[in-house]
């Protein structure tokens, strides 16, 4: 109890002027980059990556929180109001939403939207406070086996979430670790991989594989599909009125949603933010379902459900706040952006683990805040003031604004690293990353195993070692045991039980 009050002092560090500043401005960026069909809040941080270079790490990662919560709630905007989700979380909202929209309520969707966000994306935070502690002693007690198995647990899940191209994922995450094994050996000072060139020794820099993967790449999607991407009409879009108060949610349709709805979601959001790779969509799906099984007004659904809206809207947020649990316990990612935030952790010499939370929490507790304040502030404050020109964010020049993104992606992998190597590398990576994309390979995948790659390694060869070669250690230690038997229930479930159902249905 003591130390889930101690993280409130992060709100003190929120008063800052810079602080405060990089909040509301990173609060900002996310939401156009998360509303932007084609653009993500994953692109926004991996743009402003070379930015935490040159800023201490508190407003660093009080900036990625910030982007993180708002781009997974201004996804929303557009699917509410062209049926083009700014986000892949916000599919499930978009069914019911544009439904609204087509009937004149797009500013109530928009409205419930912002208020199911708040309400996860507050409640994701302070699950994600509460139980930080509680996950901080569970972590002491695995061993390096345990640790070996956990990192197994979670490429395994990264894998088998991606359901319809598991062999694809399997193969992008295997290409993830290989990259991640250039340069110098993870125990010893060798050299491996560097194909006779001093380059390469020191191994490849996140920095250029994040911005490849998602800056250059999503530039080459959108020109390649640049009719589909710049054909939103608008004039049509300028011709809508609407008036602030009409974003304002009627206490009638809160009440006939229901509280339940709202938590079930959350938590629903929080618990699937926790699996790595599983990520918004997937905590959005899951909450939509359920809430349409358990209604009394299943029939509305599909017709502009606010319940619907509700659902999936409190269920990714929530997941922000699930996704840090292991990241910071286990330097495992829940997701792309948290992936990029444990980039933050690495460059400023901070390591994840119960440590952290317990010697440097003055420096996690404002990125804890600002999670709560851009969900319980930020959301509705932004709706109200701006909700009228979130309509008209999809007008904004394609040319103009991808052109500007190809400049910032290439300068700041060359400011980040100062290395005209690193900055060819971004372009390599972007290249690769733009093929596996149209080959339906996932680059979230490549991300994550590049990432856990090194760890997988490093704890299985101290694990082999510390046992003289014997590989039963993994079976003989409990928490070891434990993740595997847990990885083989997620194998069953997902995979193999999953397709005999539908094959009976």
């Amino acid at each position: 109890m003591e130390t889930f009050l101690g993280y409130f002092g992060g709100f003190r560090e929120l008063l800052d002027p810079l602080n405060l500043a990089v909040m509301i401005g990173g609060f900002l960026i996310g939401t156009f980059f998360g509303a932007m069909p084609g653009l993500t809040s994953v692109l926004a941080i991996a743009l402003l990556l070379p930015i935490t270079y040159q800023i201490d790490v508190v407003p660093s990662l009080i900036m990625c929180a910030s982007i993180f919560m708002a781009g997974m709630y201004s996804g929303s905007i557009t699917a509410t109001t062209i049926n083009i989700p700014g986000a892949p979380s916000s599919m499930m909202t978009a069914i019911e939403g544009h439904r609204l929209m087509k009937q004149g309520k797009g500013a109530n969707a928009l409205g419930h939207a912002a208020l199911g966000s708040m309400v996860g994306g507050t409640l994701g935070a302070l699950m994600l406070m509460a139980f930080m502690p509680v996950a901080a002693r569970l972590s002491l007690l695995i061993q390096t086996p345990g640790k070996f198995s956990l990192v197994l647990f979670a490429l395994v899940v990264i894998v088998i979430v991606e359901r319809g191209a598991i062999a694809k994922s399997a193969i992008a995450v295997l290409l993830g670790i290989m990259i991640a094994t250039i340069g110098i050996d993870v125990l010893q000072p060798i050299p491996r991989f560097n194909f006779g060139t001093e380059v390469l020794i020191e191994g490849i820099d996140l920095m250029p594989l994040v911005i490849g993967a998602f800056a250059v790449s999503e530039i080459l999607v959108q020109a390649q599909s640049w009719n589909v991407t710049s054909g939103v009409d608008a004039d049509e879009i300028r011709k809508i009125k609407i008036r602030r108060q009409e974003f304002i949610p009627l206490w009638s349709e809160v009440r006939e949603i229901g509280v339940w709805t709202y938590l079930k979601g959350s938590v629903l959001g929080y618990l699937i933010g926790v699996l790595p790779g599983a990520g918004g969509s997937m905590a959005a799906f899951v909450s939509y379902v359920e809430a349409r099984r358990s209604s009394k007004r299943p029939q509305d659904y599909g017709k502009g459900s606010r319940e619907g809206i509700a659902a999936a809207e409190s269920a990714n947020n929530a997941m922000c706040g699930g996704a840090f649990v292991p990241m910071l316990m286990f330097g495992i990612p829940g997701d792309p952006t948290t992936a990029i935030v444990l980039g933050v952790l690495v460059i400023n010499g901070l390591q994840p683990g119960a440590r952290l939370l317990e010697n440097q929490a003055d420096l996690i507790s404002p990125m804890f805040a600002s999670l709560i304040v851009s969900a319980l502030i930020l959301i509705p404050l932004t709706l109200y003031l701006l909700g009228p020109l979130f309509l008209r964010m999809v007008t904004v020049s394609r040319g103009l604004l991808y052109t500007g993104i190809a400049v910032v992606a290439l300068v700041g992998s060359y400011v980040a690293t100062l290395s005209i190597f690193q900055m060819f590398l971004s372009l390599l990576f972007g290249i690769l990353a733009f093929v596996m994309r149209r080959q339906n390979y996932s680059t979230v995948a490549l991300l994550l195993g590049f990432i856990l790659g090194p760890d997988l390694e490093q704890y299985f060869r101290r694990a082999i070692t510390l046992t003289d070669g014997g590989p039963l250690v993994f079976l003989t230690s409990l928490d070891s045991l434990f993740f595997l038997l847990l990885t083989a229930a997620f194998v069953y479930v997902i995979v193999i039980r999953k397709p005999k159902d539908s094959i009976a249905a």
